[in-house]
């Protein structure tokens, strides 16, 4: 039963106070803002683009000698060949880690473009598609593989439970929980005592207990079973409402603490999502149904930040934008660990 007052009830974006901020972005997934009012966001040529406040941008591409960015942008062969930043995270010391989509690889790189392979297997086995990274208040590295099926788009239409969670520490790196249906993206509550994880493929969110060493157990499931749509990014607010995209149904909804869904934006295309829901559930969707269902604000909306110095400016990460969705929120997001750093 709701039983307190939530700033979201009964609100919703207004879509004519919705501003683009940069342009010619490539693959915009995940996005990183920082207190000055900087942004970074990965981008498809291979590194990051930093959008500073004046709107300024500048593209800090991937220096090593084993990454090699894809000779077109062609979205067929950005998602299978060559380096395709897709989750970033900022370490103690400002750098940004990168689970890298094209590499298949977790990777540190410096803010002029320095980079190094963190780690590529597990165990003396492929770490498989690494999606997500996030970093704690102990500065340990999170992160999400979302399958070990080759082709991964196996794992969209077989619904593959392979996908997990691994922690990189002092004592390296290791997997903490498995048996995920298309793990994507993984937060932690104000206090850090829950890690959220998107399954994508399953429609749903599971949460599990963070033990001291960083173990995780009394697995559940978080709010519905089904939210009616593919979560891909998720973001807390200072409130405790869980921000959520659902890619392909092009919708920005929340869940709230009472377990509430409510809808915050709607840029879907009803007929495209029915002809997707349909070979969904049959197991047969393809490329061609997954585009039509792109959205005009954010395109294959894919993720959501908090930024703004006093995080109630909220940017919206797609797959297919070249600029990112921006509106200001009613209540603050959850700071990240580099907030309070800065």
């Amino acid at each position: 039963m709701t039983t307190s007052f939530n700033p979201l009830r009964g609100w919703q974006v207004n879509r004519d106070e919705i501003r683009m901020v940069g342009h010619d972005l490539l693959r915009p997934e995940c996005i990183l803002a920082e207190r000055d009012g900087t942004l970074w966001t990965a981008d498809a040529r291979g590194g990051v683009m930093r959008i500073a406040p004046d709107g300024t941008q500048t593209l800090i591409a991937q220096q090593h000698e084993h990454l090699h960015a894809p000779a077109s942008g062609d979205a067929q062969q950005l998602v299978l060949g060559g380096t395709l930043p897709n989750g970033l995270a900022f370490d103690r010391d400002g750098n940004i880690v990168i689970a890298n989509f094209g590499t298949d690889a977790i990777e540190l790189m410096t803010r002029d473009g320095a980079s190094r392979t963190l780690y590529d297997s597990i165990d003396g086995a492929p770490l498989g598609k690494t999606n997500f990274v996030l970093t704690d208040s102990k500065g340990r590295i999170w992160f999400t593989v979302t399958t070990r099926q080759v082709p991964w788009t196996r794992s969209i239409n077989e619904k593959t439970a392979d996908g997990y969670v691994g922690l990189i520490d002092e004592h390296g790196i290791r997997i903490v929980a498995d048996g995920f249906v298309g793990t994507n993206e993984i937060r932690l509550d104000a206090n850090e005592e829950w890690l959220y994880v998107v399954e994508t493929n399953a429609r749903r969110i599971s949460r599990l207990r963070v033990a001291e060493d960083g173990s995780l157990g009394d697995r559940e499931i978080y709010g519905p079973h089904d939210l009616g749509g593919f979560p891909d990014g998720f973001a807390f607010d200072a409130d405790g409402n869980l921000w959520i995209t659902l890619i392909l149904t092009e919708r920005l909804i929340a869940l709230t603490p009472d377990g509430e869904v409510l809808t915050l934006l709607d840029d879907g295309n009803p007929e495209a999502l029915a002809r997707y829901e349909e070979h969904y559930q049959q197991g047969t969707t393809t490329p061609e149904l997954m585009g039509a269902c792109r959205g005009t604000l954010a395109p294959m909306m894919a993720s959501i930040t908090f930024g703004g110095d006093d995080l109630r400016t909220v940017y919206l990460g797609s797959l297919g934008g070249t600029a990112l969705a921006s509106f200001r929120s009613p209540v603050a997001g959850l700071a990240l660990p580099h907030w309070s750093a800065q």
